[in-house]
């Protein structure tokens, strides 16, 4: 990805289907042209409406420079519409069931209660929804900053990182050492139960457990100014 010139650059943790608390976040970022904000991935399941968030975040394409990173769950989603990966699993184990189940809400379909098929689950989201997922990045850089959704390979070149590492690698697995770049990392992925940043200099993880009575955390860099928003759009701070 070209590099991209910015008054500001925000990066926004794991929204999965928290669009109340989105709202508010930008709406209390106020994004303009200028700005660049990434979102770090994992847009859906979990939260109450996935539906409303990919449709924010395709607005809000049109408001700034928005850089969107794949997340595992957004994969997923993929992956099981497509028929690539165990539908039902994905519906009763990852948080699918409340993605297809906002989808139905706000567009209208049907959603059966079991015997779900991919053709039935991807004719419940709009084309547009899954174009945005499939158009979504693995990774993006400044000068001082990289950007990835869960986690990397310290001695590895930014653009040689398994696919693996950068979408489902969590950092209570293993937490890696300062990148051979020596630029700072910021990723999501790995809840922090706590509610708050985890922030180890080099390291940063946004991920604040929103759809589980977390926060959804918006940082500025490399100012360090940090939002933070309740599932219901309640500001801390």
């Amino acid at each position: 990805m070209p590099p991209i010139q910015a008054k500001r650059t925000i990066a926004i943790g794991d929204i999965h289907g928290c669009s109340r608390a989105l709202d508010a976040l930008l709406d209390w970022i106020e994004p303009t042209a200028d700005d660049c904000v990434v979102a770090l991935g994992d847009y859906v399941d979990k939260g109450p409406d996935t539906a409303g968030a990919i449709e924010r975040l395709i607005q809000l394409g049109g408001q700034c420079q928005l850089v969107s990173l794949l997340g595992n769950h957004d994969q997923l989603m993929l992956d099981a519409i497509a028929g690539r990966a165990d539908l039902a699993a994905w519906v009763n184990d990852q948080g699918g069931r409340a993605t297809l189940s906002s989808y139905a809400a706000r567009f209208g379909g049907d959603f059966p209660a079991s015997a779900l098929s991919p053709e039935q689950a991807a004719a419940l989201v709009p084309s547009a929804h899954q174009e945005f997922l499939r158009n979504c990045t693995l990774r993006f850089e400044t000068h001082t900053h990289f950007f990835v959704h869960a986690s990397y390979d310290a001695r590895l070149p930014l653009d040689a990182q398994p696919r693996e590492l950068l979408l489902d690698r969590s950092l209570r697995d293993f937490v890696p050492a300062r990148h051979r770049s020596g630029k700072t990392a910021v990723v999501g992925h790995t809840s922090q139960k706590n509610g708050q940043v985890l922030d180890l200099g080099y390291l940063i993880c946004l991920d604040t457990n929103c759809a589980k009575g977390g926060w959804l955390t918006a940082r500025e860099f490399p100012s360090g100014r940090t939002w933070q928003v309740d599932i219901d759009g309640r500001r801390r701070g």
